[in-house]
C-alpha cells in the first residue's frame, strides 16, 4: 500500500509518499482501506521530532480515518467488508489502509461523503470528551474557546450551541473571527486583545464556565483572570508553549480546576468506551444534519507536503484532509 513517511525530522518536505506493507487484522480488528485521512497539528509535531508516537505504534503520521472495510478479524462481531467507518488511531492514518480494534470505530452515516467523515474523529471526540465528559458543560453555562478556527475549536463551538450552552471563542486572525462569525459559532474575540475582559460583558462579569484551551501556557494568566467560580479549565493543546505560573490563590478563591487531557496514548478499553458515548450521543446530530465538520481544504494524498505547509501557515479555517483512491488527482 501507499502511506506517508517522515524520512527525517524537520519541515514539510521531509514527507514522502512510499509503498509500505499492508497491515493485517488480528481477530478482534478490522482492516479498513482508507478514503480520506484528517491532518492535524499533532502530525506536524511528529514531523518535526516533538511528539513521537506510544510505544508499539505506527511511524506512519496520521490520527484519523475514514473509509470501508476491507477484511473483518475471525472474532469480529459488529462489522462486515463494505461497511464504511471512521476512528482515531495513535499513528498509521496517513496510508491506504488502517487495522483498528472494531470497538474503537464509528459507523459512517450511509448518506455522508468519506472526505466529510474524515474531518469528524479526531476533532469532534477529543472535543466531546474534554468538553462534556470531563469538563461537564452544561445548558446556559459560557464556554470559552481558543484557537476557534482549529477542528477542535469549531466542533466544541458546534455541540455547545447544539447543547444550550453560550460560546465564546478566541483567535489572533482577523479573517477567522469573521468566519466563525459566520459559521454562528459563537462571539469572536481577538486573541492579541483583552479577552479576559471581553468575556465579561457577555457573562455579566462571571467570567467563563468552561475553557478549552488549545494554546497553552501564553493565555494561563488571563485564563485565571476569565474563569468562573467553580470553573474548569481543559488543556488540550500546547501551540504557544507548555510553561506558565499558575496563581493559586486565585484558582482556590473561585474553586476552579484546572485538567489536562490527550487521546493518543490511551488503552483501547478507554477508545472504545468513547467510541460508544459518541456513537450514541453526537453521531446523531451528524446524522440529522444539525451540523457537519467544516472542512478548509480536501488534498490528494500525493499533496501532503502542501497540507502540512497550509497548517503550518495558519492558513487553514476548519479541517484539512487527505483522500486516496480513485479521482484523488482531481481534487483540488
Amino acid at each position: 500500500m501507499r502511506a506517508v513517511e517522515i524520512t527525517e525530522f524537520g519541515g514539510p518536505e521531509v514527507l514522502e509518499l512510499r509503498s509500505v506493507p499492508e497491515p493485517a487484522p488480528s481477530a478482534r480488528e478490522i482492516l479498513v482501506k482508507v478514503h480520506a485521512s484528517g491532518v492535524n497539528r499533532a502530525d506536524l509535531l511528529q514531523r518535526r521530532g516533538l511528539y513521537p508516537p506510544p510505544p508499539g505504534e505506527s511511524d506512519i503520521p496520521g490520527l484519523e480515518f475514514a473509509g470501508t472495510v476491507e477484511e473483518a478479524g475471525a472474532a469480529v462481531t459488529r462489522w462486515k467488508p463494505g461497511d464504511r467507518a471512521m476512528g482515531i488511531v495513535a499513528g498509521g492514518g496517513y496510508a491506504e489502509y488502517v487495522v483498528v480494534d472494531e470497538r474503537v470505530a464509528v459507523r459512517v452515516p450511509d448518506d455522508m461523503e468519506l472526505s466529510v467523515a474524515g474531518a469528524i474523529p479526531e476533532a469532534y471526540m477529543t472535543a466531546f470528551d474534554g468538553v462534556f465528559l470531563q469538563a461537564g458543560l452544561k445548558r446556559g453555562e459560557t464556554l470559552l474557546v481558543h484557537a476557534m478556527g482549529s477542528g477542535v475549536g469549531i466542533a466544541a463551538m458546534q455541540m455547545a450551541r447544539q447543547s444550550g450552552a453560550h460560546s465564546i471563542g478566541t483567535s489572533r486572525t482577523g479573517f477567522k473571527r469573521g468566519l466563525a462569525e459566520e459559521h454562528c459559532l459563537g462571539m469572536a474575540l481577538d486573541g492579541d486583545a483583552a479577552w479576559d475582559k471581553g468575556v465579561m460583558e457577555p457573562t455579566d462579569g462571571r467570567g467563563v464556565d468552561v475553557i478549552l484551551d488549545l494554546v497553552g501556557a501564553p493565555y494561563l494568566a488571563r485564563n485565571q483572570a476569565a474563569i468562573a467560580k467553580g470553573g474548569r479549565h481543559l488543556v488540550v493543546g500546547l501551540t504557544g508553549g507548555s510553561r506558565g505560573e499558575v496563581d493559586m490563590r486565585a484558582l482556590m478563591a473561585r474553586r476552579a480546576s484546572i485538567h489536562g487531557t490527550v487521546l493518543r496514548a490511551r488503552n483501547v478499553e478507554e477508545k472504545a468506551e468513547l467510541a460508544w458515548k459518541f456513537s450514541h450521543e453526537v453521531m446523531p446530530w451528524f446524522r440529522d444534519k444539525v451540523f457537519l465538520p467544516v472542512i478548509d481544504t480536501v488534498f490528494p494524498a500525493a499533496k501532503v507536503v502542501e497540507a502540512h505547509r497550509r497548517m503550518e501557515a495558519n492558513a487553514n479555517f476548519g479541517k484539512i484532509v487527505l483522500v486516496w483512491g480513485a479521482g484523488e488527482e482531481a481534487v483540488a
